[in-house]
């Protein structure tokens, strides 16, 4: 990242919106450029063989290229001020490749000629071999045919790049107009938007063109009572996606109504921003939760990153090996109770899923980064843990003859290494409305909006909190409640699932800058479910005693 990028983006901290990083070698560039088509498809190819043939003559056992452009644009407000505009492009070729059984990579920015792609693979070549000498022992490919030239295209219906700046402003300064209209006293608001073109080829067989695309529209609002100078927040309970600007346009037909709206194809950012603005102001009347044991009903909008840390990390075979141990550790989920056949992850209602192929997801895209066709797998069916997400080289450990298809890399400069599909509850087969949920429930709390949470190293005991919380006494809700936080151990919390409504109420949420590995890489992934019930989970309180 260039100074005039970095001295951009610092100027967000101000808007306290937390960005996703920008890939390596990223330059500024003017909106019109992130329109440009880039290298034609027949110059990536010629590229890549360039590589392949460079890295065989020296010996390499296999070689991958990734040629990649990545591009971004991010528009940042506050109240009534336009805050930044950033558009970045980063373009470059990744090789990597086995020699004398071991892993080597290198990269090579701007990349334009065959002999700079050929001297990449050269270097990586060389790089592997000195790795080699470290060896315990050969990188163990699962076997992988090749798809011949093939390509994928995000379902898009608008290309947010293609919308003038001018519309994305005067949405953003309409939502900020519409928070201090309706009670808030301070409001930022952003939109992110990604392309990544990306093209992979290997020794194979495979010559993969994807052009993938992602939108998250966000904003934060305060509310500040006079009487006491105590603030409250809430955020946006819009989800990232794996859409292009039609996200922005909302269905009437996925609008529900209820204590908030909520959201499926089509986010009406200016609907939830009023919403949020009166529900900061009532948060400084809504009574302070008292601690215990309560059923909890649970929003997808919450859910989905309890689900993100309390399975999708644990179910990473790399961190349950203990290959991998940054952000947050390794795993509880070790291999022993995968071969058990019976370690119960949760109750007979939990039915868990990897799926790399969900239209309108983050994670979503034809082949991985390693040039296999993603796919949907179970990881917990009726309660038992039955399996884990896996790439090529970490396949024969779990007795399975295929990659998963969950290989990734942010950039064409960083290694591609397992990172986590979109991972997601199953709905309910029986019939089941948020409404019909809450009237069974004695004594519970409404959870929406996901919040700060913790989690230890194994991925075991956890603490989560939320935006809204409201309480709920004989079935029926009864008035805000703030202060809540839940806490519990990841094979508890899933045992006490009772319930989950049907497919009805399904949702995706996600993260769309999950941080893994060392050095540190961002991915964007989903996470999708119905409301869902747990019954007897520990609250806390959480407000501060002076």
């Amino acid at each position: 990242m260039n100074r005039r990028v970095f001295n951009q983006l610092m100027g967000l901290g101000t808007a306290g919106i937390v960005l996703p990083s920008l890939p390596a070698f990223s330059r500024t560039v003017s909106p019109e450029q992130l329109l440009e088509p880039g290298l034609d498809v027949a110059i990536k190819k010629r590229l890549a063989d360039a590589a392949m043939n460079a890295a065989k003559s020296k010996g390499a056992t296999y070689t991958d290229v990734r040629i990649g452009r990545y591009l971004n644009q991010y528009v940042i407000t506050r109240e009534d001020k336009v805050q930044n505009i950033v558009n970045t492009e980063s373009y470059g070729v990744g090789v990597r490749v086995i020699a004398d059984g071991c892993w080597g990579f290198a990269a090579v920015v701007d990349a334009k000629s065959e002999a700079e792609t050929a001297k990449a693979a050269e270097t990586a070549v060389a790089i592997a071999r000195a790795n080699a000498k470290l060896m315990k022992e050969p990188v163990q490919l699962a076997p992988q045919k090749g798809f011949g030239e093939v390509s994928w295209k995000a379902p898009i219906k608008r290309n947010a790049f293609e919308v003038p700046i001018k519309e994305k402003v005067d949405l953003l300064l309409g939502v900020n107009d519409a928070a201090l209209k309706n009670g808030a006293n301070f409001v930022n608001s952003v939109l992110f938007m990604v392309n990544e073109q990306k093209y992979f080829a290997s020794t194979d067989g495979t010559y993969a063109d994807q052009d993938i695309h992602r939108i998250w529209p966000i904003f934060d609002v305060t509310a500040i009572d006079p009487k006491t100078g105590k603030f409250e927040t809430r955020n946006a309970l819009s989800a990232p996606m794996g859409m292009g600007y039609e996200y922005l346009q909302s269905n009437p037909a996925d609008k529900v109504t209820g204590i908030t709206t909520r959201y499926n194809k089509g986010y009406d950012m200016l609907e939830d921003v009023t919403a949020a603005a009166k529900q900061a102001r009532a948060k400084h009347k809504a009574k302070s939760v008292e601690a215990g044991k309560y059923d909890l009903v649970l929003d997808p909008s919450h859910l989905w990153l309890t689900i993100h840390e309390s399975v999708g990390h644990p179910l990473e075979l790399d961190r349950v090996l203990g290959y991998e141990a940054n952000f947050a550790g390794t795993s509880f989920a070790t291999l022993d109770k995968w071969k058990s056949k019976d370690f119960n992850y949760g109750s007979k209602q939990v039915n868990l899923i990897a799926d790399k192929t969900q239209v309108g997801s983050l994670g979503a895209v034809g082949y991985d980064d390693e040039g296999v066709k993603t796919q949907k797998w179970d990881l917990v069916r009726n309660g038992t843990l039955v399996n884990y997400q896996a790439i090529r080289d970490q396949a024969h450990i779990i007795n399975e003859d295929h990659s998963q298809g969950c290989c990734y890399a942010d950039s064409w400069s960083s290694v591609q290494f397992q990172r986590m599909a979109n991972v997601s509850l199953e709905a309910g087969k029986t019939p089941l409305s948020v409404a019909n949920m809450i009237k069974d429930v004695k004594k519970g709390i409404y959870i929406i909006g996901d919040g700060s949470f913790s989690i230890d190293q194994q991925r075991y005991n956890f603490q989560f909190g939320g935006q809204l919380f409201y309480e709920i006494k004989d079935g029926q809700i009864v008035g805000m409640l703030k202060d809540v936080a839940y806490q519990s151990n990841t094979q508890e919390f899933w045992n006490s699932c009772v319930q989950v409504c049907d497919a009805s109420d399904y949702r995706l949420g996600g993260s769309f800058f999950d941080g893994k590995g060392q050095p540190p890489q961002s991915s964007a992934v989903s996470h999708g479910s119905s409301t869902t019930r747990f019954n007897g989970v520990n609250v806390i309180n959480t407000a501060r005693k002076i």
